[in-house]
């Protein structure tokens, strides 16, 4: 048995006297919202993968770092366990509440510090939106450039917790290439400094080690990001095709040559029909696939590119090549692809978002492989991609009305997952872990691996209070599982290893 093997590790968390601690939060914290009763905890009981569901014990919405210090204080104390949430867009369960804990809501931390165009550095509060960020700086001609698909109420705090990416990623990088600086509090309240204002600062990358920590190891409270200056120019290229295994190849191709877009998406049919039916983006409802390939750079270099890339993909097998006109039908393309999740949501009463990566190679074996598992399961899949950098997000159809769907969902995503570390990729690209793949998380690493993770877990939050449960499965769950795999390349489907 592991050493790390603990109750709170495996969600299976001590009683805790709700009254008395609601009493000596009102003693301490007196000026602090604190939610109690149960039609006003019913709001947080989820994020954005609402098939997972649990009501926190207490809801807590400071306004100051002082506030959130003597929070964490009072909580470790008493041996409290701490969620902290952002916006709660979220989609791997990562801010889904305890039952026995409380739920620390950052989103009233939303303001922008300052914005020095010298440096081009912002400084933000953890609720700032992603959006927000761009239109702070847009007077200076920058903006910052990671964009999920959510990013018009996605937080910053979020966005660090989950290193989170968005259709520009292929080009300028996850959110832990545009971070510089992070304050953040541990759970004993003490205040740390990660990274600095300059390019590098000493000792270890403690910086990249709590990006994407998922809420573990402590909770941010200030956040300085780098600043873009706007391209130049931004031309957007629409290719179809009549097969999704030549849209997959065509990626490959675009990259080889040396181009590297500052978007690189591909749509499959049934995301193509849905989006525009929902946004009306232009898109050809005929095609079996679609890339949205942005170039974006020196006027001379995207004309040049444009024509580039128009070549690759005809050769590749594009039946047809269409450039935005202007900027209006850009940003309607790009509308098309960012709207792809809610517009899915028009034509299933249910879906489940997957998040995995497979190297770009992979592209066209995954494909066919999740077309098999679609058709085993029982379910269709929509695709949808950031096809440059291998980030997939298949989206799983079903019914959550009708009995046993969910379970054949669950199955199909998880297998999908396995099939993306069977090709060398991983269970996940910006969604995170969270409570949703932790099973995955077995089939991705090994036992000395994942007693790694309880160790800097450890360094951290050594009573593991700080969101327990997500991200790292103890050894005793992926034993009951019997999960403890790796696949060392070979497909864990038989039936897919003719791909």
């Amino acid at each position: 048995m592991s050493i790390f093997y603990d109750e709170r590790v495996d969600g299976v968390l001590p009683d805790v006297d709700k009254a008395a601690l609601l009493e000596e939060l009102r003693r301490v914290l007196p000026d602090v919202e604190v939610l109690s009763d149960a039609e006003d905890l019913k709001p947080y009981e989820c994020d954005g993968l609402s098939a997972y569901r649990a009501t926190p014990l207490l809801v807590i919405l400071p306004e100051t770092i002082d506030q959130v210090q003597t929070l964490l204080r009072l909580c470790h104390a008493r041996q409290v366990p701490v969620v902290a949430r952002g916006a709660g867009t979220g989609l791997s369960g990562g801010a889904m509440p305890l039952e026995k804990g409380v739920l620390l809501v950052m989103a009233r931390f939303k303001r922008v510090l300052s914005v020095d165009p010298d440096a081009r550095v912002a400084r933000l509060e953890p609720g700032v939106r992603n959006l927000a960020i761009s239109e702070a700086a847009a007077p200076y001609g920058l903006y910052y450039a990671p964009d999920p698909s959510s990013q018009i109420a996605c937080s910053i705090g979020g966005n660090v917790a989950e290193n989170a990416g968005g259709v520009h990623c292929l080009k300028y990088g996850l959110t832990v290439h545009n971070v510089m600086k992070v304050d953040m509090l541990t759970i004993e309240g003490e205040r740390m400094t990660l990274g600095s204002d300059a390019l590098d600062s000493p000792g270890f990358d403690l910086l990249a080690l709590y990006t994407g920590s998922e809420g573990m190891l402590g909770v941010a409270v200030e956040i300085t990001v780098k600043l873009l200056p706007k391209p130049q120019m931004a031309k957007v290229l629409l290719a179809s095709f009549d097969d999704v295994d030549k849209a997959g190849r065509a990626v490959g191709d675009i990259i080889a040559a040396g181009i590297i877009p500052g978007g690189l998406e591909m749509m499959d049919n049934l995301s193509i029909r849905a989006a525009e039916d929902f946004i009306h983006a232009g898109y050809p409802v005929d095609a079996e696939a679609i890339l949205l390939c942005e170039l974006d750079g020196a006027e001379a270099d995207v004309h040049a590119d444009c024509e580039r890339v128009s070549h690759i993909v005809r050769a590749a097998g594009a039946t047809d090549v269409r450039q935005a006109r202007d900027e209006a039908e850009r940003q309607r393309f790009w509308a098309g692809r960012k709207n792809a999740f809610p517009a899915v949501g028009r034509i299933s009463p249910d879906y489940y978002c997957m998040d995995g990566t497979i190297p770009r190679r992979e592209l066209p074996k995954v494909l066919k492989g999740i077309a098999a598992l679609s058709e085993k399961h029982g379910l269709r899949v929509a695709n949808v991609f950031h096809a440059g950098d291998g980030n997939m997000h298949p989206l799983i159809l079903f019914d959550a009305n009708l009995p046993g769907e969910m379970e054949r969902a669950e199955a199909l995503g998880g297998e999908i997952l396995e099939l993306c570390v069977a090709v060398g990729g991983s269970i996940t690209g910006e969604h995170g872990v969270g409570r949703e793949k932790i099973n995955q998380m077995c089939a991705q690493f090994n036992s000395d691996e994942l007693e790694m993770f309880h160790a800097v877990k450890a360094a951290f939050d050594p009573d593991r209070l700080l969101n327990p449960g997500k991200n790292i499965p103890s050894l005793h769950r992926c034993a009951e599982f019997g999960a403890m795999h790796v696949h060392h390349g070979k497909l864990p489907f038989p039936e897919l290893d003719r791909f």
